[in-house]
């Protein structure tokens, strides 16, 4: 079976400097709710657990945004939409 390489994917890393942190990030949720994640290849968790990783990684940035935004700060949203030459 070959490799998806996530073109076109929504499944990509906007900002590459980001990668490493997101990366972390992934481990320390996994460790955190008990699934078993290791470097490379994960072909072997169930999709209840990779699911709960990736929902639950959602769930805490989502819950940081929101303390950020109660502070008061209000980042720029940087949403870039199509235009109609790239349709």
């Amino acid at each position: 079976m070959s490799q998806n390489n996530n073109s076109g994917s929504s499944n990509r890393v906007l900002k590459k400097e980001a990668k490493a942190a997101l990366d972390q990030f992934k481990f320390e949720i996994a460790n955190e709710i008990g699934v078993n994640l290791k470097q490379g290849y994960n072909g072997d968790l169930t999709t209840k657990e990779a699911g709960s990783v990736g929902g639950y990684m959602v769930k805490k940035m989502i819950a940081q945004q929101e303390e950020q935004m109660a502070s008061g700060n209000f980042p720029k949203a940087n949403i870039s939409t199509p235009t109609n030459s790239s349709l």
